[in-house]
């Protein structure tokens, strides 16, 4: 088992990420097309590739979980259907999992707004909450499938060491000011950016609201994901580096490559923090 202290994520490209921490290892968004292949995002839209990925689908290390924020080609795709073990845990939506169940992934979990799930390796333990999401403003959100957000929080025997929360595919919407009131206290925040436009629609984060969400969730750390990868992208890091140079929050922010490992910032015995107690939905 992994020591504790070795928090990581690798990033393997858009929103797929390897994230590793008291002995469990997560997929996030699992997207392995090629550069120059489309993803299929429904109603005939698509989008070409313009990156590599890290790793091919088939040098994945094996994983207790995957995070799936919503069912979209960028998202999850036709090669990670097809090499992901039919097995695996796929935490996500409610109709995400009923799709993936139709695929054969038999242990997709479909989570409710602020609903948990549980997973446990001796005494660490991991909670993964599903956090309000808004994929696109007014009526074109009837176009797009729903999405979550998540928050992972690893821990020891009840108390909690890591804190992440992961934006999902969504642009600023009120629906995200429960967030920072629930968890106040974000150890680190991955914000899917790349103001993806769909009809001229913005559907996810441009740099500017990539600052305003940063403002928002007050991370103690954040890493950028999901923002170059797809031609449908209109706003690259640089939109989003500017913004946040604006905003006094450039301190924040850890910039990481395609293929690059990044240390997490794990508490400390003594420092953690208990998670407040969630009201009801509002």
């Amino acid at each position: 088992m992994r020591d504790q202290a070795d928090a990581t994520v690798f990033f393997v490209g858009n929103a797929t990420m390897i994230i590793r921490s008291h002995g469990f290892t997560l997929l996030t968004d699992p997207n392995f097309l090629h550069r120059g292949q489309r993803a299929y995002l429904g109603w005939g839209i698509t989008t070409r590739r313009r990156t590599d990925p890290a790793m091919d689908v088939s040098e994945l290390p094996p994983v207790d979980a995957v995070v799936l924020s919503h069912i979209h080609g960028d998202h999850w795709d036709r090669i990670a259907r097809r090499g992901l073990d039919k097995g695996v845990p796929i935490i996500t939506t409610p109709h995400a999992a009923q799709r993936l169940r139709h695929q054969g992934f038999h242990n997709a979990l479909g989570l409710e707004t602020w609903e948990d799930h549980n997973l446990r390796h001796g005494d660490h333990t991991l909670k993964i909450t599903a956090t309000p999401a808004r994929h696109a403003p007014g009526p074109v959100q009837m176009l797009l499938p729903p999405v979550m957000g998540s928050v992972l929080e690893f821990g020891d025997s009840g108390q909690i060491n890591l804190r992440m929360h992961i934006s999902g595919d969504t642009i600023m919407d009120p629906c995200l000011s429960e967030i920072p009131e629930r968890f106040p206290d974000i150890d680190v925040g991955v914000v899917h950016l790349g103001g993806t436009k769909i009809f001229g629609v913005l559907v996810t984060m441009d740099g500017m609201q990539g600052a305003e969400w940063l403002n928002l969730i007050k991370p103690d750390s954040a890493i950028p994901v999901h923002y170059d990868d797809y031609e449908a992208f209109s706003s690259g890091l640089e939109d989003f580096r500017r913004h946040i140079s604006r905003a006094g929050l450039s301190h924040l922010v850890h910039y990481i490559t395609r293929g690059e490992t990044y240390h997490l910032p794990v508490r400390r015995a003594g420092t953690q923090q208990q998670r407040p107690t969630p009201g009801p939905p509002r």
